[in-house]
Parts: structure tokens; sequence; C-alpha cells
């Protein structure tokens, strides 16, 4: 059985130790500007973690023409084969949540993928806001509301 992040943004305190390790994780050095994490603080102090949601039909693999994004059928990861990705972007803009990035460093598209199984934002975040769970059914439900009630944010802020 595979594993899913579970965030949970009423834990979360925003504090980006989750951004700081996965900067590092990925880019050997301290800067949340290029972690495949983020999180969205608002003013009212309430902060949310954002990274992939490794979505049922992802709307970037859809868009890419070149085949780069792919979603593994045993673990449900979506991820990008750096070699085939021609740097387009059309991917970071078909992402509903915006959780997916382009890289100029590397020139390619970067998303979440899972720390190939030892996710560092879960292993650093104090307050346990990121889980790293079976993917039971109770856990995908959990995961399911969070994206649903997410989506309709982002439907509001658009409108």
């Amino acid at each position: 059985m595979s594993n899913v992040l579970l965030i949970s943004p009423e834990r979360c305190t925003g504090c980006g130790s989750c951004e700081l390790a996965c900067s590092l994780q990925h880019e050997g050095e301290f800067r949340p500007a290029a972690a495949r994490i983020s999180v969205l603080r608002f003013e009212a102090g309430i902060a949310v973690p954002l990274t992939c949601l490794q979505c049922d039909e992802p709307s970037c693999m859809k868009v890419c023409k070149v085949g780069a994004i792919t979603k593994d059928a045993a673990t449900g990861l979506v991820s990008v084969n750096g070699e085939k990705c021609i740097g387009c972007r059309m991917c970071v803009v078909a992402c509903p949540f915006g959780n997916i990035n382009y890289s100029p460093q590397a020139k390619q598209a970067v998303k979440c993928d899972y720390c190939e199984g030892d996710p560092q934002c879960v292993a650093f975040c104090p307050e346990k806001a990121i889980e790293f769970l079976p993917a039971d059914t109770v856990t995908l439900g959990r995961k399911k509301a969070y994206s649903a009630k997410f989506a309709k944010l982002v439907e509001e802020v658009r409108a």
C-alpha cells in the first residue's frame, strides 16, 4: 500500500520548516523559493502548506504534449521526467492549485516527488501539519475533503 501526504492546515504555524527542508533536500540550499512546498500565509495569522495533491486526473499531465509528466498507477505519484520536459510551463498554468513550478536553473518543471518515499517536509514539521500516511480509505477521504475545501476557496478568490 502506498502513502500520501496529508496536510492539516489547522496545525500549521507558518514557520516555514517544510520549505527549508524541501529546498535543502532538492537544491542543497536553504531557499524557500526553490521548495516544492510552499506555505500560504494570511494576515489573520492563518498558514496553509501547499504541495502537489497527486490528483486522480492531473491537469498538468493532460496538457504536457511531450509526455514528461506521468502518474504511477501503483503509488499514485505524479512525476516530471526532466529529460523529456521542454520547459514550456503549460503544466504550471494548468495546475488549479499552483502546486507545480518551473525551475529556471534546471530549465524544467519541478514538483513534489515525496522525496523518494521519505518526505523531508514531514520529517521537519514541528506541529505535524504534514503527515505521510498509508493511502487507506480514511486518509484518502480526509485528503479529498481538504482538496475540495481548498478548490472551493481558490474559486472564491478567483471570482
